[in-house]
């Protein structure tokens, strides 16, 4: 079993509005990326909203897979929102993997693709690469649940990688490496 938590809880402060309603192919990408993780192998999906959650929350699908849960302590980054998420995925997933609302163009075969090299390898950390370049999502053993809770909230999840060297699997989807900040960001990996 596996769990992705995408997250979404950020300011978009360089934004200017919230990147989870950015839209992409006619829909808010938040929705966009619901689609594509409902079409994977992913088992569970938890949604992790703060900063913007009022207007988030109506987009989110009701669905058997998809749970939300609301970072209170969003201001403080991304490693926050990887926690409050990872506190909600299941004790039976074998790997968590994350997926930020910023990184819109990942494909379901990516996430698949992932999932079953996780599967048959069994390493720490997995991190798909395009052209050698690291993307998301990265996915992480269950065996690193109390690391990454008890990281402190100025360190990124890459703080693991000196301890528990991730394995890299080669992915042909320029997608996992395509994301956005500002609306020009967004126009330039959208066209």
């Amino acid at each position: 079993m596996n769990t992705c938590i995408l997250l979404s809880a950020g300011l978009s402060e360089r934004f200017g509005s919230p990147k989870a309603l950015a839209n992409i192919s006619g829909i808010p990408v938040i929705q966009h990326l619901q689609n594509t993780l409902l079409q994977s192998s992913c088992d569970k999906i938890v949604v992790v909203l703060g900063a913007h959650a009022p207007e988030i929350q109506p987009l989110i699908f009701i669905h058997s897979r998809i749970h939300v849960v609301y970072n209170k302590d969003y201001y403080f980054g991304q490693t926050s929102s990887v926690q409050a998420g990872w506190r909600q995925a299941d004790n039976a997933s074998e790997g968590v993997m994350f997926l930020p609302v910023d990184c819109p163009l990942v494909k379901a075969s990516t996430i698949d693709a992932v999932i079953d090299h996780f599967k048959k390898n069994n390493p720490d950390i997995l991190i798909p690469t395009y052209q050698n370049k690291k993307g998301h999502p990265p996915i992480f053993h269950q065996r690193l649940k109390s690391k990454v809770l008890g990281l402190p909230q100025d360190l990124g999840l890459n703080s693991l990688f000196a301890d528990h060297p991730p394995q890299t699997i080669e992915i042909d989807d320029s997608g996992i490496i395509k994301s956005f900040n500002t609306p020009e960001e967004f126009k330039k990996i959208h066209h």
